[in-house]
Parts: C-alpha cells; sequence; structure tokens
C-alpha cells in the first residue's frame, strides 16, 4: 500500500497547483523545496520547477491533460472511440509516417500562457517518477509509455476536483518501489469562467442571448482572450452527452473516410445530418470546422450529386443514427426540407430520389426485424405519409393542369383540402408553395389549364374561409373544363371551313357568317346545342391569324436563320399555348421533309 503527500498553493493570482507524491515511504522520498519565489519537486535526476514565469523540466516524465478543442490531436487518437486524453512525453515527436520518437533530450521550459494554450485551457498535469524504470532517459520514456500510455490517454479522472483515484490508478501500474510525482496546474480565472458557462449551459442549453450577457462580461473583467472563451465554452457544450454523441459519430466516420481515402454519397449524407443536428442543438460548428480539417473532409468527397438528392440523402441517412442514441428524429424542418426535395426531383424526372427512398425503406425493415427500435420505422412511416399525401396531390392538381375533360368529384375536392390544411400546419402556404407556385410558372401550362388551376387554388382558400361550397368549385372548374372542350371543337371546325374559302374570315360580317354555319354544323352533329359565345369565337379566329403568320412567315425564317430568339418571342408574345406550338412544328417539318434533328437543335436554344 502507497502512501501520498499533498502540496496545495499559488504562484500567483492566477495559476493554482496541486502536487502529490506518491510511494510506499513517500515520507523518506525526495519532494519538494522554496527557492525564493521558485517551487521545485524533485527525484534523483528529475526536476519540475515552477515559478511566475512558467515551468521548466528536466528527466524523464511528461504533461498529460484532457483534450479540448484548439488541441492537436493525432490521427491515432482520433481513431480511438475511447482516447480522451492528451499525453506528451519529453523528447518524444511523431515522424511524418506518425511513428513516435524518442530522444535523451528531455529538458524544457514553458511559460503558463503556452502551457494553457497549447493544453487544456483549465487543468493541465506534469509528473515524474522513478523505480519502475531505468537506462537512458530515451529508454525511460520509453518505458513509461509502455507503463502509463494507455491508462493516461484513456482514464476519466482527471475531471475529478481530487486526485486521489487518479494517483492510484497509476500507481497500481507502478513496482512496489516506484514513487510517482504529479504536479496539477489550474488557471483560476479560466476554471471561474468555465464553471460559470458550464452551470448557465446546464441550466438554459439554448443560450439566449440575455443570458449570455452576464458570460461576456465575466471573461472581459477576467481579462480571458476571445479564443480562450470559445474553447472553454466548446468543452462544455461538447461534453453535454448529446452533443457528444452527435460530434463522436461525425469524427469516426470522417476517421473511417480518412484511412480509406474517399468519402461516398451515404458516408457524406450522414456528417451532412450530423451537421444539421448539431445546428439544432446549438453545437458550435468550429468542432466540425477542426475535424474537418484534420481529416481532409473537403479532399475526400467522391461524387457530386443533385443538392436536392444530396440533402434528402442526409437527412434519410440520419434516421439510422439512432443506433449511436443521437436523436436525429424527423422534425418540422426536416420534413419540409423532403417535401420541397420530392417536388425538384419530380419537376426533373430524378428517379434517385425514388431510389433513395427504397433502399432507406428496404434498411429500415431489415434494422427493425434485427431488433431496432421501433420508432425508427415509425418515423419512416412519417415520412412516407406526407409523400403519399404529396403524390396524391400532385397527380390530381396536374390532370387538371395538363389533360382535357377531367372532372373533379367532391371526395377530390375534400382530399384535397385535408391535404392542403395538413401541409399548411408544416408550415404557412407551403400547399401553394409545393404544388401551384411552380406550375403557374411552367411554360407549358396552357390557357384553360392555368384557369383551372387558378380556380381551384382560389376555390380551396374560399372553401376554407367558408366563402364557397364544394359544390360550388366544381361548377366553376365544370365551366372552365365545357369552355375548353368548346374551344377545341370550334378551333377545329373553323380551320376546315377557312382551309375551303380562306378569305371568308377577314372582315367582321364573315367571321359572323363563319360563326353561323359552324353553329348549324355542331348542333346538326349533336355535339353543342347552345349559343356560341362571340367573343369565344373571336379568340378561336385571332389564334388561326397567329398559326399562319408562324407557319407561313416565321417558322421558315426561323428553320433558314436556325433564329432561335425569334422563335421564343414569338412563344412568349402570342399567347399560344407551347403545346399546340410544338405541334404545329412537328406537322410543318414532316410535311416538308425536313430534318426532325434540327428541329430539336431550335427546341434547345442550339444555334448551330
Amino acid at each position: 500500500m502507497h502512501q501520498e503527500i499533498r502540496l496545495h498553493g499559488h504562484i500567483d493570482d492566477t495559476i493554482e497547483y496541486f502536487a502529490t507524491g506518491a510511494a510506499r515511504d513517500i515520507y523518506r522520498s525526495f519532494f519538494y523545496e522554496f527557492q525564493g519565489n521558485r517551487l521545485r519537486f524533485f527525484s534523483p535526476g528529475n526536476e519540475l520547477a515552477l515559478d511566475p514565469s512558467g515551468l521548466g523540466h528536466r528527466g524523464n516524465g511528461g504533461t498529460f491533460c484532457e483534450y479540448m478543442f484548439g488541441v492537436d490531436q493525432p490521427l491515432p487518437d482520433l481513431a480511438k472511440g475511447d482516447v480522451r486524453n492528451r499525453l506528451v512525453l519529453y523528447g518524444a515527436s511523431y515522424s511524418p509516417e506518425e511513428t513516435l520518437l524518442f530522444t535523451d533530450r528531455t529538458e524544457g521550459q514553458q511559460s503558463f500562457d503556452k502551457i494553457f494554450f497549447e493544453g487544456n485551457a483549465v487543468c493541465n498535469y506534469y509528473f515524474f517518477l522513478t523505480g519502475s524504470v531505468s537506462g537512458t532517459l530515451r529508454e525511460q520514456q520509453e518505458e513509461i509509455l509502455r507503463l502509463l500510455g494507455k491508462q493516461l490517454k484513456r482514464t476519466s479522472h482527471l475531471s475529478s476536483e481530487d486526485d486521489v483515484d487518479l494517483v492510484n490508478e497509476i500507481f497500481y501500474l507502478l513496482g512496489h518501489k516506484s514513487a510517482l510525482y504529479l504536479v496539477k496546474l489550474i488557471h483560476k480565472d479560466h476554471k471561474t469562467y468555465h464553471d460559470a458557462f458550464q452551470k448557465l449551459y446546464a441550466d438554459n442549453k439554448d443560450l439566449p442571448e440575455i443570458e449570455m450577457e452576464p458570460i461576456r462580461k465575466l471573461g472581459e473583467s477576467l481579462g480571458i482572450d476571445r479564443y480562450q472563451q470559445e474553447r472553454i465554452r466548446i468543452d462544455v457544450m461538447y461534453k453535454h452527452p448529446e452533443n457528444r454523441r452527435i460530434v463522436d459519430e461525425y469524427k469516426n466516420i470522417l476517421v473511417e473516410c480518412n484511412r480509406r481515402g474517399r468519402i461516398n454519397q451515404l458516408e457524406n449524407a450522414r456528417l451532412t445530418r450530423l451537421r444539421t443536428l448539431s445546428v439544432r442543438n446549438k453545437i458550435p460548428s468550429a468542432l466540425f470546422f477542426t475535424l474537418d480539417e484534420m481529416l481532409k473532409h473537403d479532399q475526400l468527397i467522391e461524387l457530386e450529386e443533385q443538392d436536392y438528392i444530396a440533402e434528402t440523402r442526409q437527412i434519410l441517412a440520419g434516421l439510422f443514427l439512432q443506433d449511436q442514441q443521437i436523436d436525429a428524429a424527423i422534425d418540422r424542418e426536416d420534413m419540409i426540407k423532403l417535401l420541397h426535395d420530392k417536388r425538384r426531383a419530380s419537376e426533373n424526372r430524378d428517379h434517385n430520389f425514388e431510389h433513395i427512398l427504397l433502399e432507406t425503406g428496404k434498411a429500415c425493415d431489415e434494422k427493425t426485424r434485427d431488433g431496432a427500435d421501433i420508432s425508427l420505422l415509425e418515423s419512416f412511416s412519417y415520412i412516407i405519409t406526407y409523400f403519399d399525401r404529396f403524390d396524391n396531390t400532385s397527380t390530381n392538381i396536374n390532370k387538371l393542369a395538363f389533360m382535357e375533360n377531367i372532372r373533379y368529384s367532391e371526395e377530390m375536392i375534400r382530399s384535397l383540402l385535408g391535404n392542403k390544411r395538413a401541409f399548411d400546419e408544416l408550415q404557412p402556404h407551403l400547399f401553394d408553395t409545393l404544388f401551384f407556385i411552380g406550375i403557374l410558372d411552367n411554360e407549358y401550362l396552357g390557357h384553360f389549364g392555368r384557369k383551372k388551376i387558378e380556380c381551384l387554388k382560389k376555390g380551396l382558400t374560399q372553401i376554407e374561409e367558408g366563402h364557397l361550397t364544394i359544390k360550388g368549385l366544381i361548377e366553376a372548374l365544370t365551366l372552365i373544363d365545357q369552355e375548353e372542350m368548346l374551344y377545341n371543337l370550334l378551333l377545329n371546325r373553323a380551320k376546315e371551313h377557312i382551309g375551303k374559302a380562306y378569305s371568308r374570315y377577314g372582315s367582321r360580317t364573315e367571321q359572323e357568317a363563319l360563326r353561323e354555319e359552324v353553329s348549324d354544323e355542331l348542333r346538326s352533329t349533336g355535339q353543342w346545342h347552345d349559343e356560341i359565345p362571340r367573343a369565344l369565337f373571336h379568340d378561336v379566329l385571332v389564334n388561326i391569324k397567329k398559326e399562319a403568320i408562324y407557319l407561313h412567315s416565321l417558322l421558315p425564317k426561323i428553320v433558314t436563320e436556325k433564329d432561335v430568339s425569334l422563335r421564343e418571342d414569338f412563344l412568349e408574345n402570342s399567347g399560344l399555348d407551347r403545346f399546340y406550338v410544338e405541334e404545329l412544328e412537328r406537322q410543318f417539318f414532316e410535311l416538308n421533309h425536313l430534318d426532325a434533328n434540327d428541329l430539336n437543335k431550335i427546341r434547345k436554344g442550339l444555334n448551330s
């Protein structure tokens, strides 16, 4: 059984020390002496000296502390999940190949500023020993590393106020004739700031600005520079269990990718998801920047993909972080992002989105079958429920926009209203953003399709406000549908009649006569029995004139001169539906035996 002697004191107003000597006969051993303002701890061949200028050392031993932000951490330590402490042995250094090299030159001098800047900002340990090691200093240091290295890098006792457990842990590894000399240095101002921020963070993890003001003032009054303040705050936040799991998982993925030399899409998605969760948990981004820089994150990324696919991948990959007890549940913001990503994938006909979704569903099933928490499947089902609502809504609205003779039933309107309510509960006006804004900007949306979509958009809002009934909206949509059907009938019949007598629609009298002829024909065939609206018939004739101008004057010039801008100007200003114009172009090329590839180039905006 060993004995211990402890000495406690202050070098100055800033630096506090706790020194421990431990041995079976420590009372007979050399331990310390004062020389003016210099405190010296020593044994044969070893010495630690403290004075207001800093710390000097010679002999064997080294220093250790808890890792914290700003402390260089070699890759071997990063790769080992249980390594929590930095250990530096005097005279040791890493080669470019990260092999540890020892020399006999172990003496040195450090200022306290440097000690608390390069090591832990609050607490650092120095030690030397006798009895268990012998030979040259290089050989002693190698033996100390073999005896104590593994334990000193992993011990959890550095955060304890009392060093009894730490001394017991170390002394257990030494021979019975050994003596251990341990000096703990504490930066009192840094510790005061650390303890104040730790209490604030424990009480209120959200850290509102008003609560941070006293901490800022404390840092200023103690004269702590901003970098050290940031290190201390980050260290406190990192040690919170929820935060630590996220950062450690990020580190583990990055270390594995670094060893392999690349990051694939799934791994990059998981890293991005962890960064997203860090924002949610208010974890400082500096922790991730440091890891990225050390492990060359930007040099390892393997493949690029559409941003919405990458975002989808990282959110869905986050579901499986629950395996590491990380709360990565899909929240409202995640669901909004996923819905926008699904919309963009749908617009681009990008099947990668559905592939990722299928793979995620398969993985959820497998993990649940193998014993994973049922909450994993519940999270995925939550996503699928919204995606089903999206698909149902998108299908019905697109049919209304781009197909003729689509009749809405009361059941379909109620379904849309239910989905609108669900999406708008996630975010106000989300329904309009997902399903109306994009489609109204679609250049292929025709005149009547636009009228129907605008009617539906306005009607759903009026129903919610109590200003319209479901039946009233159906009647309004039906009227537009009937108008579209009549327009197409008039267009076809008018073109036939004009083809037989080309000049018979130039004057208003001729146009009225033509309207009567077409009306009689539609009544006789049973296709229309009511009066043909003059305004609608006028629109038909105007569009027929525009069509003739395009086919006989503009299109030949566009084809000959490959004038793409002339075509786009006509499409933008004529009011004719793009689908309809493209069908006219196709017929023109077939009729004149022109190369269809030239038409494709013109449509793609190629001038050559």
